[in-house]
């Protein structure tokens, strides 16, 4: 049996540091628990970096200057061997909320004083007792919409700061029976494979019902927001996504793992879609990059829930929409 004790250990101290880091040791902390030539991604405008100290200067340490008494509050993590490389490499996948006090600016986003939580997930593998590549996705629309600044069109979804698993059980610390997390990784093959070849199905309930339980729950990013309901889903995501996007190509998955019945990948970029005009209430536009995340619960033989995240200002920044450039001008 495999153990992801290792790695989940190597990811909870590298959180751990980074919580108990003072202001002039961020890098350090990052640093202790990574490798020298670490590679990490992040969301527009923060892009690839390498090193603990690059990682420090771009994102942690504006993130933690902006948010005073800073917590993590974690809804789900789990590990598991990545089906992209033939299960050759380990990856750690937590997700939750980044939490603190606004109380300074952030990438141009005016502080409030209040509350903030800053959606988060990212991917960690793993190797020789070091972090030596990240993915951090987090969502920049749905802190704007916190703030009051949101630049968008309404969402055809609902907004609200979104819970971690119904069944309170996604905090997956300990190693899980491996039988459970093959089969949740079967179902998210299954249901890829039905998204990229959908024209078999009579209807659009057909298609969601072969993986998807009835009261599904999409915790779908702001831009486009949280639906309830296989009926909800289509009106509210799925008929605007596939009437308004054209030309879609699947790029494939840099990492997509599985752990009892939790599940999830990532994509550098997952898409490259042609806004045809109206989605997102945006006009048309040439083919642009969709870096998505996409993280699963398994509840019996189907999906129940899922939370995802799209690096948004990535995508509007190709369809020419500055909203960071956006925001400097209100």
């Amino acid at each position: 049996m495999t153990t992801f004790q290792d790695a989940k250990r190597v990811v909870r101290a590298h959180h751990a540091d980074l919580k108990a880091a003072g202001p002039g040791d961020i890098s350090a902390a990052l640093a202790k628990n990574t490798a020298r030539n670490w590679h990490w991604r992040g969301m527009h405008p923060f892009h690839e970096q390498h090193g603990a100290a690059a990682v420090a200067e771009v994102f942690y340490e504006p993130l933690l200057q902006a948010f005073s008494r800073f917590q993590r509050r974690e809804d789900i993590f789990f590990a598991g061997l990545n089906d992209c490389d033939n299960q050759s490499s380990t990856w750690v996948c937590s997700m939750g909320h980044l939490m603190g006090l606004f109380d300074a600016p952030f990438i141009g986003i005016k502080p409030t004083a209040r509350i903030a939580m800053l959606r988060y997930a990212e991917f960690h593998r793993v190797e020789g007792g070091k972090i030596v590549e990240t993915s951090l996705f987090v969502d920049l629309l749905h802190l704007m919409m916190q703030a009051g600044q949101y630049p968008l069109p309404p969402q055809t979804g609902a907004h609200l700061v979104q819970p971690g698993p119904m069944t309170h059980d996604g905090l997956l610390y300990h190693d899980s029976e491996p039988a459970q997390g093959s089969q949740t990784l079967g179902l998210i093959n299954r249901m890829i494979g039905d998204i990229n070849a959908h024209e078999k199905y009579q209807t659009r309930q057909e298609e969601l019902a072969q993986c998807w339980h009835d009261d599904m729950i999409w915790w779908g990013p702001a831009g486009i927001g949280a639906t309830y309901t296989i009926d909800r889903y289509i009106d509210q995501h799925q008929m605007p996504f596939r009437t308004y996007i054209k030309d879609r190509i699947y790029n494939g998955h840099i990492c997509r793992i599985a752990e009892g019945e939790f599940g999830g990948f990532f994509g550098w970029a997952n898409l490259t879609v042609t806004n045809a005009g109206g989605f997102m209430g945006l006009p048309a536009s040439s083919p642009s990059e969709m870096r998505v995340v996409d993280i699963y619960r398994r509840d019996g033989d189907k999906l129940s829930e899922n939370w995802i995240f799209i690096d948004m200002l990535h995508w509007l920044n190709q369809q020419g929409l500055d909203v960071l450039m956006r925001l400097k001008s209100t």
